[in-house]
């Protein structure tokens, strides 16, 4: 349970702030939105591969960055 306590003389909107950090740091709206409906095995299944498979894409698209900017820079001797 996240709980924030309001400082004397402090905004409320800051108590708000810190307030969404904490519960976005802990991931609870992540978890509420997974566990919002039931999904079927199979669905749950695909559904990891796609993400596995977009983790897998954007990591070559960051190698491939790295080597070129590697790749272009001057040497120096």
């Amino acid at each position: 349970m996240i709980l924030v306590t309001v400082r004397d003389n402090e905004p409320f909107e800051k108590a708000l702030r810190r307030f969404r950090r904490k519960v976005e740091r802990e991931g609870i709206r992540k978890d509420i939105k997974k566990n919002s409906f039931y999904l079927k095995p199979g669905e749950s299944r695909r559904l990891k591969q796609r993400l596995a498979e977009k983790r897998r894409r954007k990591a070559l698209r960051r190698a491939a960055r790295r080597a070129s900017k590697s790749s272009s820079r001057p040497t120096l001797r």
